[in-house]
């Protein structure tokens, strides 16, 4: 396992990540990333980011506390938070000279062989282009999006991005630094698992439930989305995000959060 030589990385954040409690964006942690990550690509790795938070950003921009529990809310919220997003984005990594283009994805495209393939070469063409490509699912379109019925969370949707792109690491950063033998926040004692050489049920059985209020995913979520990554031969990190500039450290070779093996003979 040598991650130094990672030339394609897909980095998933979340929206616990991006948002404060409140719900309102995190600016100094987002441009942190967006900093790490442009100075990741101009040192010649090609970075595909899977970002969450267009429907918690929408609640911190209304100024709505709790995530409501109608669909065409949600959707509303989606569309509100993803132009916001996007416009941070653009403005943040802009400042580092670099550019960066919306990809937005529902499942039926991905499992469709003409438009997956039509996915594929856009994206290809963008790396080509050196744009760093940023991706979310689609949120004000597929309502089973939303409810959990397409790629059920972003997750998931990094690792199936991950096997698209063809990448060599998949990053999945979050509010917890990697997987514990148990729950750390309500165990002071519980210990982190820095390497996982195969995902089993006493594995996913660590992992517990669901995530923030302000998110959809949980510890589940991102076993799921490693176990996708693994199989198709691509190493998988779950690290905290509350450093961005982490991910040096993980590209350098430090151990960081809990490191999933490709699994032999994948890759």
């Amino acid at each position: 396992m040598d991650i130094f030589k990672s030339r394609r990385i897909v980095v998933k954040v979340g929206t616990s990540t991006l948002t404060y409690e409140n719900g309102k964006v995190n600016l100094r942690r987002l441009e942190m990333l967006c900093k790490v990550l442009s100075d990741l690509h101009n040192s010649g790795k090609q970075i595909i980011l899977v970002s969450s938070g267009a429907i918690g950003v929408g609640m911190g921009k209304l100024k709505m506390k709790e995530r409501p529990s109608e669909t065409r809310y949600k959707q509303a919220l989606a569309a509100v938070g993803q132009c916001e997003l996007m416009f941070l984005y653009d403005k943040f990594f802009g400042e580092y000279n670099n550019s960066v283009a919306q990809v937005l994805l529902t499942k039926n495209v991905v499992v469709n062989d003409h438009s997956r393939q039509n996915v594929m070469n856009t994206f290809e063409s963008l790396l080509e282009m050196d744009i760093i490509p940023i991706v979310n699912e689609n949120d004000t379109v597929a309502i089973d999006e939303i409810v959990g019925a397409n790629f059920g969370d972003n997750d998931n949707l990094s690792a199936i991005v991950a096997d698209l792109v063809g990448a060599d690491l998949l990053v999945i950063l979050t509010d917890i630094d990697g997987l514990y033998d148990s729950d750390p926040r309500k165990n002071p004692d519980a210990v982190r698992i820095p390497v996982v050489t195969h995902i089993d049920e006493h594995i996913r059985t660590m992992a517990g439930g669901s995530g923030s209020n302000r998110g959809t995913g949980g510890m589940a979520t991102k076993i799921t989305a490693a176990a996708a990554a693994t199989q198709a031969g691509i190493n998988c990190c779950v690290m905290t995000g509350k450093d961005p500039a982490n991910l040096y450290k993980l590209i350098n070779g430090e151990p960081m959060g809990t490191m999933f093996l490709a699994q032999e003979g994948k890759i």
